[in-house]
Parts: C-alpha cells; structure tokens; sequence
C-alpha cells in the first residue's frame, strides 16, 4: 500500500514532475513564495525548545500516511464520511441556531445572506479542492498557505485556523447546550438554573474522548447523525414549502424582502457565514481521507451545494410561517416553535431531535478539524512536539485533541453565541482568502512537486474573486469581532517569531 502515490496520478510522473507521494522530493528549490523568496529543499530552523520541522512523511498512499518514525495515521474516513463532515458541520448551526437570529437583522432576505455565503464558499471551495489534492495533508488551509507563501504567513493562517475552530467548536456547542435545555423543557424537567452552559461542556467532554479513541467512531456517529438529520429535514422542509405556497390553504405572513434594507443583508451574511465553515473542515482532515484525489473535491464542493439549498428553504418557511420579527423574539431554539405551529407537538420534538443531532454533528466535525490542525503545526515546529504524538493504540493525536478540547470548553463557558459565531467566521475568511490567493501563486509558479490531480477552472478570475468577497465580507461584521479577530492573528504573529522565528517551511514533497 505504501508505494501507492495518491491519486496514482502518473502524468505528473511523464511531464517531468514528482507525484505528491514520492519519496524523493526534487533536489531543486520550488521556487519563489509571494515575497521573492525561495524555499529551501530541506527544512531548516528550530524553535526555542531545539525541535526542528519534521520530514515530510516517507508514504502517502490511499489508506494511511506514514512518517519516518513509522507512525501512521491512517486513512478511515471514506466520501460518505467527508460530505458527512461537510454537511453535518454545516447544517447545524444554519438551520438551528441562525433562522432567529438571521432573521431578525435582515427580515426575510436573510435567505439571500445565506445565498451570498454559499456563492463565497463555493468560490473558495474549488481551489481548496485543488490544493488538497496536491497536498493531502491534515491542516488543511494551513498547509496550503505555508508551502505556497512562506512560513510567517503559514503560521498566522495555522494558528488562526486552530483558535477559528475552537471558536466555532464552542459556538456549536452552546447551540447543543440550547437545543438539550429545551428538552428538558419539553418534558416538564424544571432546573434551578439554566442548563444551557452545563450542557455544552458536558458534550465538549464526550466529543473529545471519543475522538481520542479513534476517527472511525468519529466518521461512524458522523455518517449515522447525518443520516437521520437529512431525512427529519426532507420531511420538514417538503410540508414547510408546501404549506408556504399555501398548498393546505394556511395563509403566509406576507412582508417585504428587504424589511431591514439591504446593509443588514451583507452583514447578516457575515454573522451566519459560520455555517459554512464545514467544507474547508474536509480539507483539514486531508490526512484521514480515502482516495483524497476523487473524494475530496466531491466532498467539499458537494456539501457546500447541498446545505446552501436547504438554508434558503429553511429561511423561507420560517420566515413565511411566523414573520421576521416574531421570529426573531424566539432566539436559538426558533425552529422548534415554527415546526410546533405546523405539526403540534410532535413536529416540535421531531426538530428538537434533528437540531441536537445538527449541533452535536456540528461540534464533533469541528472538534475533530481542530485536533487535526495542532497535530500539523506541531509536525512543523511551531507548535511543540508532543502535540503531534500518535497514540499507539487508537491511532490518533491524543495530545492535539486535548490542546483542541480544552480552549473549546472555556469559550463554551462564556455563552455568547454571535461573538463566537462571528470571531470563527473572521478567521476562517482570512484564510479562504489566502486560499484562493494561494492557488493562483501556484499556477504561476508551477513548481515540480505541484502536481493536483483536480485544477480548478476559471483562472486566475474565480480564484482572485473568492479573495476578494472573503476579505471583503470581513468588514460587515460587528467591531468587537474584528477586533478580537485582529488580536488572535497578531498573538498568532508574535508566537510564531518568539517559538519558531528561524523555521522555514520547504515548498516541496
């Protein structure tokens, strides 16, 4: 199995360049990053504790990646097991947590915010697709960013991308720790204070552990909750529609589309782009995936398609059944009192079920991305070593699940769900940014290791426009965000000159 290359691309081989999974990278630089400067054909460096980058691994075959100490992470997670990270990341907050909140700033075109997220995502999706066939790696926009544009950049990217996901991680949590209170309502169980916190930090303990003990009961709860989700939302969102269009003669709450105006629409976009952050979760476990070279693009550009459909229905039917602003008074847990007006009460628990099952689909995804990218850094010397230790017996980065999991339950402990929703969406912007920038770099360059067996159409137009609504989208969000944003990214810059200052990162395999 090792000497399977990924992808089996051999006209990388016939044109004279390396596949991604050879063994002997190129003895020549890779050429130059966007600053002018050439990678060199051996890492180089150490960080203050003396650790230098870590080969790159010895194998990368369709089943696992095997490095020079013959640790193995092995490949379990299959094109199922990626649409189901993407979609069940996605899907969860989008349709649970958001409809509310979405529709009180924007009225009923927060379903046109949902659509301008889903146009951004696909851009960014496409060339994330290329890149992670050439560089199937756990880290994901990480990865790319470091071995295109230089270590600094590489490490602001990776550092953003691992607090963006703890960010995110804690957001769908607290959205768990809402849906599990109000069951607990439903059922008449009264607690003296709110359940809410206790909750998401009991599920944040859960989700890690089970991580620990290995990806394939990740993938298997992930594949499973999924499942279920999407027929409990078929069914719902069919009779919503139905009932909207006035099918069974109940009349909509008829209101202008632009009740908030249109400022509110880009903004509220911004707020929920959170929702959108499953796809680029794919790319983070490039490592863990079967057969990256087919299953990946499927599974990213897949899954941003399927839940941008089903967050335009889900706003329309709220919105259609209650009216924005009543909707708006009904917080996280809207859905549930829209499913309540349609079906009674066992509408009501059946969105209960689905929007536990979406925010712990939610959580788990994005616990397990962001385990995934300290194992990365940490492989490159900017994180220490043992936080990409391979546990012998799951097979797993017990100790880059533990440095994910535990910032995760302190934010949980916070309980504010739009800051946290939007800090996530800020860093991971950033990085969708760099992303479609990072493509471009390389198509230029066409350095000999730079082999994909998916390119992305459309250059460099599509690419350069995805760059441009990410960062652009940046700047419709609240000011405490961006702030706090801005704060992580420079702490990212400082650790990275303090710890690894003199590592640089080689641009080839």
């Amino acid at each position: 199995m090792a000497d399977e290359t990924v992808g089996g691309n051999d006209e990388g081989a016939s044109d004279g360049k390396a596949p991604p999974g050879s063994e002997s990278p190129p003895a020549v630089d890779a050429g130059e990053n966007v600053g002018g400067e050439s990678p060199p054909a051996v890492d180089v460096g150490e960080n203050v504790g003396g650790e230098s980058p870590e080969d790159a691994p010895k194998s990368i075959s369709e089943g696992a990646t095997v490095h020079d100490d013959d640790t193995e992470l092995e490949r379990t997670i299959g094109l199922t097991g990626g649409l189901a990270i993407g979609i069940g990341t996605m899907i969860g907050a989008g349709i649970f947590v958001f409809p509310g909140l979405a529709a009180g700033n924007a009225g009923p075109a927060a379903a046109l915010s949902f659509a301008i997220g889903g146009v951004i995502a696909l851009l960014v999706a496409l060339p994330a697709s290329e890149l992670a066939t050439a560089m199937p790696r756990s880290g994901g926009g990480y990865f790319f960013v470091s071995r295109s544009m230089g270590t600094a950049p590489g490490a602001v990217v990776g550092l953003g991308l691992w607090l963006g996901l703890v960010f995110a991680s804690a957001f769908y949590l607290v959205g768990l720790g809402h849906y599990a209170a109000a069951v607990l309502a439903e059922i008449g169980l009264v607690v003296s204070i709110s359940p809410v916190i206790p909750l998401g930090l009991f599920f944040g303990v859960v989700l890690t552990a089970s991580s620990i003990g290995g990806t394939e009961n990740t993938a298997r709860i992930q594949n499973a909750v999924v499942g279920v989700l999407l027929v409990i939302l078929t069914l719902f969102l069919s009779y919503g529609s139905l009932d909207a269009l006035g099918v069974f003669g109940r009349e909509a709450v008829p209101e202008a589309f632009f009740s908030q105006g249109v400022f509110p629409v880009f903004s509220t976009a911004a707020l929920v782009f959170t929702s959108y952050l499953g796809f680029a979760q794919v790319a983070t476990v490039a490592g863990d995936i079967e057969r990256p070279s087919r299953n990946l693009p499927l599974a990213m550009v897949g899954s941003v398609l399927v839940v941008t459909v089903f967050y335009i229905v889900t706003v329309f039917v709220a919105t259609s059944a209650f009216g924005a602003a009543r909707l708006s008074t009904l917080g996280e847990t809207a859905m549930v009192e829209v499913a309540r007006a349609f079906l009674g009460r066992p509408g009501a628990v059946a969105i209960l079920l689905a929007g536990l099952l979406a925010t712990f689909s939610s959580a788990n995804a994005s616990i397990l991305s962001a385990s995934r990218t300290v194992y990365a850094l940490s492989r490159d010397a900017l994180l220490p070593r043992r936080a990409s230790e391979i546990n012998r017996r799951y097979g797993t980065p017990h100790v880059a699940l533990l440095a994910a999991g535990g910032p995760i339950l302190v934010l949980v402990a916070t309980g504010d769900v739009e800051v946290l929703a939007e800090v996530a969406s800020f860093l991971h912007l950033i990085m969708y940014g760099l992303i479609c920038v990072a493509v471009i770099v390389l198509r230029r360059r066409d350095p000999p290791w730079y082999s994909p067996s998916y390119r992305m159409p459309g250059m460099p137009a599509l690419p350069a426009l995805g760059a441009a609504a990410s960062f652009g989208l940046v700047a419709f969000m609240r000011p405490a965000s961006i702030v706090i944003g801005i704060g992580v990214m420079s702490v990212s810059y400082l650790w990275y000159r303090y710890y690894a200052g003199t590592v640089e990162l080689k641009g080839v395999f």
